[in-house]
């Protein structure tokens, strides 16, 4: 691959933008990553690991000179980092993001570009239950998907050049509408952590199982709800407050399914039982054939690739 920007700017040092750093070098993408962190910890560690070419001490030291900015802060905290930087971003800058909810994220972000800078937000679908500094690696993107979700307006040469950029990155790169997103990833990802944080939660409830059978019984299906449910709370909370409606309207689906399948156990009903769950096998299946996935027993999540 070919350089794609002279200089990227990352706001934020969590396992997203640690993970871009890695594959930015790993492709030589860009001249030079810059990179701030809230935290002087976080800006400490990212230091002593070598992660961005420079750790700035402030965002708007970051962003100066920048040609892409890319803000990899929890949803909630959009708005005012990009208040924070609109006064020294870049003439022909592109600002974009990685947040998991958009219309929320356009809405606070938007009105803080100035003309004359691209705004472009995007999200990469993918990351592991591990944060911060230190939890990126240059393949969490590989064959995976990032979709761009360009607002009105949005220039087609800053939309390509992001594009190629994610695509030197290993991801596969798709473009869709900011509320239709909000609606898919409320099925793919929001619902499904909002039962996974649930169902260990009844688990830390029900008395009469101890923690330590808990823990020591646990079989596939209560161990991997509670890999996802060890993902980032502060993100967590925001995607959940930030894409309210979507959420609202796949949990309300869920109940009614869940509702079913209970009546279904309740009355015996083995056939709609077999039938349901031979539908919902057909999704696994059709997840690994999309290479999304493998079908091996530890859901390829080895140690090499947690």
């Amino acid at each position: 691959m070919s350089q794609v920007y002279d200089r990227v700017a990352l706001i934020g040092l969590g396992l997203i933008a640690s993970s871009m750093f890695w594959a930015i070098k790993r492709a030589g993408l860009a001249g030079e990553v810059t990179g701030y962190a809230r935290s002087e910890a976080t800006r400490d560690t990212a230091r002593r690991i070598g992660l961005c070419d420079r750790v700035c001490d402030t965002a708007q030291e970051a962003v100066e000179g920048a040609d892409l900015v890319v803000l990899c802060v929890p949803v909630g905290a959009m708005g005012e980092v990009a208040a924070d930087i609109a006064p020294v971003l870049k003439p022909g800058a592109t600002v974009t993001d990685v947040g998991s909810v958009k219309r929320h994220v356009i809405e606070a972000v938007s009105p803080n570009i100035a003309d004359g800078v691209h705004f472009i937000p995007a999200h990469p679908l993918a990351g592991t239950e591990h944060s911060g500094p230190e939890s990126g690696f240059a393949e969490l993107f590989d064959n995976r998907w990032c979709l761009l979700v360009p607002v009105e307006g949005s220039d087609m040469d800053a939309i390509a050049r992001l594009r190629a950029l994610w695509e030197g990155m290993g991801s596969n790169v798709d473009e869709m509408d900011a509320d239709h997103h909000d609606l898919v990833l409320a099925v793919t990802s929001h619902a499904p952590h909002l039962i996974a944080y649930t169902m260990v939660g009844v688990a830390d409830d029900l008395r009469r199982v101890t923690d330590t059978e808990v823990i020591k019984y646990s079989a596939a299906g209560f161990r991997d709800f509670t890999r996802i449910a060890a993902s980032d709370p502060t993100m967590w909370r925001d995607v959940f407050l930030t894409n309210k409606d979507a959420t609202l309207e796949i949990l309300g689906r869920f109940t009614e399914e869940l509702f079913a399948l209970q009546r279904a156990i309740r009355t015996g009903d083995g056939e709609q039982l077999f039938d349901y769950f031979t539908r919902t096998r057909a999704i696994r299946r059709g997840i690994i054939d999309a290479g999304q996935d493998t079908d091996a027993p530890d859901f390829g999540r080895g140690k090499a690739n947690p």
